[in-house]
């Protein structure tokens, strides 16, 4: 199978090279500077579960892309997604498949919207990785998995093919027949994490020792829960519990990458992970609410670094 992966960082970089790794057919769509890099230092991986050293992978700048690719695999962030999508339209032909891995649930309309839902699959990721000061891929921890499936529940002869090329690859390939509940499980925790730590620009822990902070977490993680169900996709008991065991953990430094992206004046996914949520609420009964606060708290942030930058 021909596989294009969208962008060589902490997460393209990781799964594209663990698939590399395991002799997939791979080529990463990079930027020239990143493109100059992997050809002159190649692609690192440092992980607890295995290194990988690779030399001279496979690149491909965007005018220079000759399709048809059988799987694109979106590791982009939100902001980048209609660039994107303008990159890889050369490498989508009628039997293409878009993997996008993006967290929220923006990302299917705009990716149907242009290439059509019959060619777009549900996915996400779960992983904690960086780019080091030399481009190495850093895993920070061992949770290394990638959930994909039908939309509708299928297990279609396509699934079938992407299951058998992403599995035994060095990582948890998890095919799906809730990919979409799996995706709305995993945006509303994701809200409430980046939500609560962008506003209180703390950990968890640090959050849950201060007077009302446990209430808080738990009151925006309700807010996400309560626009779940109403777009019908409610959280299971199993899920809110695990979440809320999560958000209120005493000492935890567990903080969203949102955060880390706002405390080094990064552009942050504010319309994806907060905005479409808040946009899918009750207008009427969610205006007032803390999930409400926290993206008002995050535009401001985002005028002010765009005002910074004029």
């Amino acid at each position: 199978m021909r596989i294009l992966i969208v962008g060589a960082g902490a997460t393209g970089g990781y799964f594209g090279g663990r698939l590399l790794q395991h002799g997939r057919d791979v080529t990463f769509l990079v930027r020239e500077k990143r493109a100059a890099q992997l050809a002159q230092h190649g692609l690192s991986i440092r992980s607890a579960t295995g290194d990988a050293d690779l030399r001279s992978p496979p690149t491909v700048l965007a005018g220079d892309l000759r399709g048809p690719y059988e799987l694109i695999v979106l590791s982009c962030k939100a902001y980048g997604l209609e660039q994107a999508m303008a990159d890889i339209a050369p490498a989508a032909g009628p039997q293409t498949v878009i993997l996008p891995l993006l967290n929220g649930m923006r990302q299917l309309d705009l990716l149907d919207a242009r290439f059509g839902a019959q060619h777009v699959l549900g996915g996400q990721c779960v992983i904690a990785a960086t780019l080091d000061a030399d481009g190495a891929v850093r895993h920070l921890n061992t949770s290394h998995s990638l959930t994909f499936g039908e939309r509708d529940g299928s297990a279609s002869a396509r699934m079938q093919r992407i299951t058998q090329a992403l599995s035994d690859a060095g990582f948890d390939a998890r095919p799906s027949s809730t990919v979409l509940q799996d995706m709305w499980d995993k945006w509303i925790f994701l809200a409430a994490l980046a939500g609560i730590t962008c506003l209180m620009r703390g950990s968890v822990g640090e959050i849950v020792a201060a007077p009302g902070g446990t209430a808080a977490a738990l009151d925006l993680l309700e807010d996400c829960r309560a626009v779940a169900e109403r777009a019908g996709h409610a959280p299971s008991e199993q899920t809110l519990q695990r979440a809320r065991g999560v958000l209120t953990e005493a000492g935890s430094t567990l903080t969203a990458s949102m955060l880390r992206d706002l405390q080094h004046g990064h552009p942050i996914e504010a319309d994806h992970i907060v905005g479409d949520l808040l946009a899918r609420a009750d207008r009427s009964r969610d205006e007032g609410s803390l999930l409400a606060t926290v993206y008002a708290h995050l535009k401001v942030y985002e005028a002010g670094r765009s005002s910074a930058a004029a």
